[in-house]
C-alpha cells in the first residue's frame, strides 16, 4: 500500500515536533521545509530523527530541505511557518508579517501540491487559515486550522488534574477562535459519562475554563517561549484522523458559512474529520448564554480576518 505523503512546513519546535509524532505513528514519508537562511539545520533535524527509527521501530523516509520541490504530490501539508509575538509588538505588526510569511508558504504548496489537504498551525490561527485559502484556492473541506484540539487538550488536563482521574475518561467540547476567545461548554463535559459538574463546583470550574483560555500564556511565562509539544501533538491527531480516514469528531477551525451563522468563516467547531478533510461541520444546539459568548468569539475572528484580508491586497 502507498505511504501517504506529509509536508511540514517551518522546522521549529512546534513542526520539528509534528514530524516526531508522525513518524512515531507511521503516518507516512515526512517532508521537512525551512527557509535557506537556517543552513543545514534543517536537513540536520530530519536526519536526527531518521536516525530514531532503529530505536523506536518506526518505518518512513524523513527529509529536511528548504527546496519545495521536495513536497511534490504530498497528501497532507502542516504550516507551523510564522514568527511568535514579540514584545512591544502589535497585533496588527504580527498578522501583517505572518500573512505574507503564510501567503509565500501557500503560493508554493498551491504549485507543488494542488491536491493536498492543508492543517494551518501558524498564529493569529483564525487569520491564518482564511490567509491559505484565499492563497491557495483549495477548496474550503481541503483546508483546516488547529486551535481547537490544543484548546481542549488543555482543557482536559486542568480537570483530570483537579479530579484526580484518567485525562482519557474526559470528554469534552468548545467552539470558537483560539486561546481567549474560545468558548468551553461544561454542559458538554462529562467524566466517564457524569457529567463533569458532580465532580467540580460551577466557580471551580470557571477557574479551570479561565486557565485553559490562558493556557498559552503560562507556558509563555514559564519558559520564555510558546508551547510546542501539546499544539503538535493536537496537530497529528488530525492528521492521523484524514490519513487514516478515522471520522474522529475534533474541534477544528473548520469554514462554516449557514453553519451556526457564521457567514463564510474559518471558526472553531466540532468537526468530522476523515479522507476528505473536514467531512461535516457538527452543529450542536447552544443556549443562549453559549450561543452569545459564540458569537462574541466569532465576530472577533471576523475583524482578524479583515485585517489579514487588508494586508493581502497590498
Amino acid at each position: 500500500m502507498k505511504r501517504a505523503k506529509i509536508t511540514i512546513v517551518g522546522a521549529g519546535n512546534v513542526g520539528a515536533s509534528c514530524a516526531v509524532w508522525a513518524a512515531e505513528k507511521e503516518l507516512g514519508d515526512i517532508v521537512l521545509i525551512d527557509i535557506p537562511d537556517l543552513g543545514d539545520r534543517t536537513k540536520g533535524r530530519a536526519l536526527d530523527l531518521a536516525q530514531c527509527a532503529p530505536v523506536d521501530r518506526f518505518d518512513c523516509n524523513i527529509i529536511g530541505t528548504s527546496d519545495y520541490a521536495a513536497a511534490r504530490d504530498s497528501d497532507l501539508v502542516i504550516i507551523t511557518a510564522g514568527l511568535p509575538r514579540k514584545p512591544g509588538m502589535s497585533r496588527d505588526d504580527l498578522v501583517q508579517t505572518n500573512v505574507k510569511i503564510v501567503r509565500a508558504v501557500s503560493e508554493q504548496i498551491k504549485e507543488t501540491a494542488p491536491e493536498a489537504i492543508l492543517i494551518v498551525v501558524s498564529n493569529p490561527l483564525d487569520a491564518m487559515v482564511y490567509t491559505a485559502w484565499q492563497t491557495t484556492g483549495f477548496p474550503t473541506h481541503r483546508v483546516v486550522g488547529q486551535a481547537g484540539c490544543l484548546d481542549i487538550a488543555r482543557f482536559r488536563t486542568f480537570i483530570a488534574m483537579e479530579v484526580g482521574c484518567s485525562v482519557e475518561d474526559i470528554t469534552s467540547l468548545l467552539m470558537g477562535g483560539h486561546g481567549d476567545d474560545m468558548v468551553p461548554l461544561p454542559r458538554y463535559t462529562s467524566i466517564a459519562g457524569v457529567p463533569v459538574t458532580q465532580f467540580i463546583s460551577e466557580e471551580r470550574l470557571n477557574e479551570i475554563i479561565q486557565r485553559a483560555k490562558m493556557g498559552g500564556g503560562e507556558i509563555v511565562k514559564l519558559m520564555g517561549t510558546s508551547a510546542y509539544y501539546a499544539p503538535s501533538a493536537g496537530t497529528i491527531a488530525m492528521a492521523e484522523a484524514i490519513i487514516k480516514d478515522k471520522k474522529r469528531i475534533l474541534p477544528c477551525a473548520a469554514y462554516c458559512d449557514k453553519e451556526y451563522g457564521v457567514g463564510g468563516y474559518f471558526v472553531g467547531v466540532p468537526c468530522v474529520l476523515g479522507a476528505k478533510g473536514v467531512e461535516k461541520v457538527i452543529e450542536v444546539d447552544l443556549n443562549a448564554e453559549e450561543r452569545k459568548l459564540f458569537s462574541s468569539s466569532a465576530q472577533h475572528v471576523r475583524e482578524l480576518v479583515s485585517l489579514a484580508d487588508k494586508f493581502l491586497k497590498e
